[in-house]
């Protein structure tokens, strides 16, 4: 990982047709915080489910892209998705269509508007009586903000490579698995700011994930517990997790499932954190995450379908 509320109208931007299969719309809806940007895809037959993909961290994409990598892979979840009857609607995060000198605005910023606004897209199509099931996806950082939007808004919950700690314990581990040299300056700082403090002496080479600006989102993140909060829920829930996954590991499944009565989970043979099925090392893992000609799973998008269809 690195480093609302009740909808307005919306505008329907464009309508195109993609093959004989299925349609896509590019669709905005304007919530109090920000304009949600995002495409609904259907197939030409009727649809009665609607998955709601959340992105993960950064400045993810409907897609699944970021400035630094495209690999597509939630744009091709989507689309493995309507091959068996299921309409989707993803989404661009929020922050994505900030200027970069809108400082206040960023400085603002908490977990809690990407919950907000989620639950914002979930009452949208709530509204509109057109699905007999929504189900809300999270993959990564959106496993936890879907997981709070589901909440006696959504008909199930699926969590797609998301963690079971808070994001403090899990950027601890990943410190000490990568760049050890830095865990003790990496707890120090996090346990100021769970104290609610914010802290200025801290290594220049953790800049980009102690920066002042954004501390306090950071502080807003880590007060959630996804093993808490999934026990809140009181739908049917998928936890999907993959042995190749080198930044979200397999037992953070388990510990939402050990912790959610309602939930079945499964973890995918050689599926990496962006959903591609990775056969060699390390360094094939992580060029994947710049692929965009790589499929992701075949078995994520069987899964995922049954789980809805049942």
């Amino acid at each position: 990982m690195k480093n609302i509320f009740y909808i307005l109208p919306f505008l329907l931007i464009s309508f195109i047709a993609k093959g004989q299969n299925y349609t896509e719309e590019e669709i905005k809806i304007n919530t109090p915080y920000q304009t949600i940007h995002g495409t609904l895809v259907q197939p030409n037959s009727k649809a009665n489910s609607l998955v709601i993909i959340i992105p993960g961290s950064g400045p993810t994409d409907r897609n699944g892209n970021n400035v630094m990598a495209k690999n597509n892979s939630l744009k091709y979840l989507a689309e493995g998705l309507v091959e068996n009857s299921i309409a989707s609607f993803r989404y661009d995060k929020s922050v994505l269509t900030l200027n970069p000198t809108d400082t206040l605005v960023l400085k603002a910023l908490r977990f809690e508007h990407f919950i907000e606004e989620a639950k914002a897209v979930i009452h949208h199509f709530k509204k509109q009586n057109k699905y007999g099931k929504i189900v809300v996806a999270g993959h990564s950082q959106g496993s936890l903000v879907g997981m709070l939007a589901s909440k006696n808004n959504a008909d199930a919950f699926i969590s797609i490579a998301g963690a079971g700690r808070s994001i403090d314990e899990v950027i601890i581990d990943q410190i000490a698995a990568n760049s050890p040299m830095f865990k003790g300056e990496v707890e120090r700082v996090l346990n100021e700011l769970k104290k609610g403090n914010l802290v200025n002496d801290y290594n220049p080479l953790l800049a980009s994930l102690f920066n002042i600006k954004t501390q306090p989102f950071l502080m807003s993140w880590m007060a959630y517990n996804p093993q808490e909060e999934i026990a809140n829920l009181a739908i049917p829930v998928l936890l999907i997790n993959g042995t190749k996954d080198i930044q979200v590991a397999e037992s953070e499944a388990e510990l939402l499932h050990n912790n959610c009565k309602n939930s079945e989970i499964h973890i995918i043979e050689n599926m990496n954190h962006v959903l591609k099925i990775i056969e060699g090392n390390t360094s094939e893992n992580i060029t994947s995450y710049s692929n965009p000609n790589l499929d992701v799973s075949s078995k994520l998008i069987e899964i995922i379908s049954n789980f809805i269809n049942e």
